[in-house]
């Protein structure tokens, strides 16, 4: 499995395989069942992660109860609420069995202290993840609901059969039946 963790880096990375295996060494990796909370809204996030299987989902719940999904992460992704130490407006649940890198931010620094190379690693991870997060959400705000659809479908086609419906249908802003209109116009792709 960390054999994932080194393949992600060296997209990133000018350290050498050796190096990189030290790194992934070091790290601590956990397995969570599917229906785990990491984070519930309004805690303070002490971890991030990065998944080498599994699926999880960021989401928000108002007063009234009505979730509102505003992330899907999979395999070779991290995922990390920057809250400056508040709480946090999101949770995050894990939709299928996981197997996550687990970093704790409390002892973050100090790791890159440690380890330079891996700060400047981590930080353009993290610039790549905020640009596609941009470009997601500048197309989000743009399309209507059925380009949206058109769009999860061709840049992130297998989540329509790793989460429910009801799931996607909030993550592009439409309705469970208005969803299963447009995808059954659609159609879903093909293997």
């Amino acid at each position: 499995m960390k054999q994932i963790l080194i393949d992600y880096m060296k997209q990133f990375s000018d350290l050498s395989e050796a190096e990189l295996e030290k790194v992934a060494s070091e790290v601590d990796v956990a397995s969570f069942p599917k229906g785990t909370v990491l984070l519930h809204q309004g805690e303070v996030p002490d971890r991030c992660f990065f998944i080498l299987k599994g699926c999880i989902r960021k989401y928000t719940v108002d007063e009234t109860g009505k979730e509102t999904t505003f992330n899907f992460y999979t395999e070779e992704e991290s995922v990390t609420i920057f809250s400056n130490g508040k709480e946090s407006n999101y949770s995050l649940n894990c939709l299928e069995d996981c197997v996550l890198v687990v970093g704790d931010l409390s002892t973050e620094q100090e790791s890159y202290d440690a380890n330079p190379a891996l700060e400047a690693m981590t930080r353009k991870m993290i610039e790549g993840s905020m640009g596609q997060m941009h470009d997601e959400f500048a197309a989000y705000m743009s399309q209507a609901p059925e380009e949206r659809f058109k769009t999860l479908m061709e840049k992130r086609p297998g989540l329509i059969d790793r989460v429910p419906n009801y799931q996607l249908a909030s993550y592009l802003g439409i309705t469970p039946e208005s969803f299963s209109r447009i995808k059954k116009r659609l159609g879903s792709p093909q293997p």
